[in-house]
């Protein structure tokens, strides 16, 4: 279903096309310019914030335009490091937004790395079998300024406890499109908005700190080795042969790893980064010691980082992780084969930080309250 606002977001404009904009309604083109200052490196949320352009100029940009494109109705905090916005878009879709922060000694939580996971989309249609992103169907896909957006709440938020705000940099340390839906199936708004945060008058965000996570797209993959935008990437692979992934992935059947590890190479060998397998470690599914065997090969082949993730429970769904001896077995294998290799616990357990659960207990709590307020999240105590 495609979605047409009622007025653009700024965010989703780049300079030239805001500066053609601005030249055809009568205004000097250096304006856009200051709008764009304005956006990323002061991270106003009000025209009248924007105190050096002048009155008739906000109103235009009020009259033509809006800011934000998503407005914040739940902020988690698990107990934890990580921490989940829940947005609702205009068509009062709800989309997830997650922080993640890696404490680091002598530093502080608030100062040590964080990263943001971002969605792409409302939902998915790639259906894997142990996604809650998936559970209520695909609704439509983000536009640069919806996932933008995203980002630049995180900003705002962070802006308060670190001192980048004044340095006009971003408040977090990485990128990564691994939120709700499939980022190659939304191309085109995947690769503005990383033209959009790359920018020098954007957020000037580094691109080998964005990675782009895709379930197996291999057209798209090579298709994005050609940008001029150097993005890591991750391939959530999460079965290492086609017999396991056909089981839990469907795409699998369209894109089988004999046409998808070959794109995964050519992109490889084209940027010269590594790359990360991520790896959902899910009871008597893809947790054998022959799977381990399987991965250890492909990832050596691949010089890839492999990140292995205790599967995160899914109300609803059969799937459950494996018990940590056998975690730790397969890790055991794969770090014996020669292969880079994490064990991701789990985080945000709390907060429903799996992705696309926090959006899916909260449209179901919407249907089954008959008032539906604009916010069922106001504790009435407070």
């Amino acid at each position: 279903m495609k979605f047409t606002p009622k007025k653009p977001s700024l965010f989703g404009e780049t300079l030239e096309s805001l500066k053609v904009s601005v030249e055809a309604a009568g205004f000097p083109s250096f304006r856009a310019k200051q709008v764009m200052e304005w956006l990323y490196k002061k991270r106003v949320d009000q025209w009248d914030a924007m105190s050096n352009l002048p009155k008739a100029f906000r109103a235009w940009l009020d009259t033509h335009y809006i800011l934000y494109p998503t407005s914040s109705l739940i902020d988690k905090r698990s107990d934890d490091v990580t921490q989940k916005l829940l947005l609702e878009l205009e068509d009062k879709s709800l989309i997830e937004t997650v922080l993640i922060r890696a404490p680091q000694t002598g530093v502080g939580q608030e100062n040590s790395r964080k990263t943001v996971c971002v969605s792409i989309q409302v939902g998915c249609a790639y259906g894997c079998k142990f996604c809650a992103s998936g559970l209520a169907g695909f609704r439509r896909n983000l536009m640069a300024a919806e996932v933008v957006s995203q980002l630049m709440h995180i900003c705002r938020r962070e802006d308060a406890h670190t001192k980048r705000a004044k340095e006009e940099i971003a408040s977090f340390d990485n990128i990564v499109f691994m939120g709700m839906g499939e980022p190659l199936a939304n191309y085109d708004s995947l690769v503005q908005t990383i033209k959009i945060l790359n920018a020098d008058w954007g957020l000037n965000f580094g691109a080998r700190r964005i990675t782009v996570s895709t379930s197996g797209l291999a057209p798209q993959i090579l298709k994005l080795a050609d940008e001029s935008v150097p993005v890591r990437l991750a391939i959530s692979l999460h079965g290492a042969t086609n017999e396991v992934r056909d089981q839990i992935m469907p795409i699998n059947k369209k894109y089988p790893l004999e046409e998808l590890l070959p794109a995964v190479k050519a992109f490889q060998q084209k940027h010269g980064r590594m790359l990360t397998l991520e790896f959902i470690m899910i009871k008597n599914v893809n947790d054998s010691l022959d799977q381990a065997k399987a991965l250890t090969k492909i990832a050596r082949d691949l010089h890839a980082h492999v990140n292995c993730i205790p599967y995160n429970k899914v109300e609803g769904l059969e799937w459950q992780r494996p018990s940590v001896p056998r975690q730790d077995a397969f890790v055991d294998v794969l770090r014996k084969g020669g292969v880079s290799v994490t064990i991701r616990r789990e985080k945000g357990h709390d907060i429903n930080a799996a992705c696309g659960q926090l959006r899916l207990k909260t449209e179901q709590k919407m249907a089954e309250d008959e008032s539906k307020p604009s916010s069922p999240f106001i504790d009435p105590k407070q």
